[in-house]
């Protein structure tokens, strides 16, 4: 299974997985919030509780807290880091404001004790990654009150993303489209897949991306190779626990309409998003037969953001490109490949007009966060209000679907 695993990567995985799995484990047992406080915004009800648990949940729900001020914090220093990190990606906050807490959680990850030694004596800011900031965040921890900076967080966005979407996202089963620090993403695979599982999903997709996108550093053969080592890895620390890891890619639509990587390591995975990412302007005839051609390769099992467009966000305003939507989404529709309903704010992709003219002919959907980091894994709250605003069944949104349901249709 992970025999392509150096004897190094397989012990730096499992410890970090484990250290991960004790946090989780720690936090599933902490009484510091009552048993309806699972979540946050978006989050499935009844997900797992990890780092998508609120601090302050006994004010939230207008019971009065038992004990006195300051509030009284159970989870520990790395549980409050993670969930800083993970509110600042969900608001969609610049990388390097998170990256300070990111790097001091992996820091304190396998140090156990050692962590409440070192507020004691002083020498917490000895340790690489460990800076003022982050060091308020932990002493307060260790000393069982709820972090300033995390009581701040919580307040300011920790609540809903957005009015709406609730029905069909209690019914997503999972992600199809999210990206590690493999390609273009900030965070490790194993904190993304633990994410993913505090957040409630059964299953969530790792889809780095293809060799061509350079400018995001896709993966080549031998990196895809050496990924799903990683992932069978991951799958097997966590063991029988209702969730999966799957092995995927989103892969580059070529000029042709070809896939940017080979079949051999296509037929290896288990679900692919196929997308444009180069010459967004093309002409609308080719553009066309552009999309037709990869949504006509039997690999291709979602069109990733079709239009390509940006609305908002720091990496500017795109136009969306321009193609037949009824031929494209007539092929998607012979072809039983699902239109991937993006759910970034910043793109919001297929706009309105041609969400609607999908879900009239009839397509198949996924409803995927495209998330570059833990937090962002969120986002799926957007694009389930989209979709429950335009009255999409949630039986035509195939991450709806049990895990064995979601397999067989992906089979090329």
């Amino acid at each position: 299974m992970w025999t392509g695993l150096s004897h190094c990567l397989w012990k730096t995985l499992w410890i970090r997985v484990m250290a991960l799995w004790n946090v989780r484990r720690r936090l599933w047992n902490a009484p510091s919030a009552p048993p309806a406080e699972l979540g946050v915004g978006g989050s499935r009800p009844g997900g797992r509780v990890g780092v998508v648990r609120r601090a302050g949940a006994w004010q939230d729900q207008g019971v009065d807290d038992p004990t006195p001020e300051p509030a009284p914090y159970a989870d520990g220093p790395v549980a409050a880091l993670r969930r800083i990190a993970f509110l600042l990606e969900r608001s969609r906050a610049e990388s390097y404001k998170v990256k300070a807490y990111r790097s001091a959680a992996q820091t304190l990850l396998p140090l156990g004790e050692e962590v409440a030694d070192r507020v004691e004596d002083g020498t917490l800011t000895d340790l690489p990654g460990i800076g003022p900031s982050t060091a308020k965040v932990v002493v307060a921890a260790v000393q069982g009150r709820v972090p300033d900076r995390l009581a701040t967080l919580e307040r300011e966005v920790g609540g809903p993303l957005v009015e709406g979407g609730e029905r069909v996202r209690a019914a997503l089963r999972g992600d199809l489209h999210s990206h590690s620090d493999w390609s273009d993403g900030g965070s490790p695979i194993e904190e993304m897949a633990f994410t993913a599982m505090e957040l409630g999903h059964d299953y969530l997709v790792l889809t780095d991306h293809s060799p061509r996108l350079t400018v995001a550093n896709g993966l080549s053969v031998a990196r895809l190779t050496r990924q799903l080592g990683v992932v069978e890895a991951v799958n097997e620390h966590l063991g029988d626990d209702g969730f999966r890891l799957l092995k995927g890619i989103e892969v580059d639509i070529l000029d042709d309409g070809s896939l940017d990587q080979t079949e051999e390591m296509l037929g290896r995975l288990d679900v692919r998003v196929a997308s444009v990412h180069s010459k967004l302007a093309m002409d609308p005839e080719p553009m066309t037969r552009r999309m037709v051609a990869a949504v006509h390769n039997p690999f291709t099992n979602v069109l990733g953001h079709c239009t390509g467009r940006l609305v908002t966000g720091n990496r500017g305003k795109r136009k969306q490109s321009e193609f037949d939507a009824e031929q494209v989404f007539g092929a998607c529709l012979e072809t039983g490949t699902a239109v991937e309903i993006n759910s970034r704010p910043e793109r919001r992709d297929p706009p309105t007009k041609l969400l609607q003219l999908a879900i009239d002919m009839g397509c198949l959907f996924s409803i995927d966060s495209d998330s570059h980091a833990p937090g962002q894994l969120d986002f799926l709250a957007y694009g389930c209000a989209r979709a429950e605003e335009l009255g999409l069944e949630a039986d035509r949104i195939v991450n709806t679907w049990p895990l064995d349901r979601l397999l067989e249709w992906a089979k090329p």
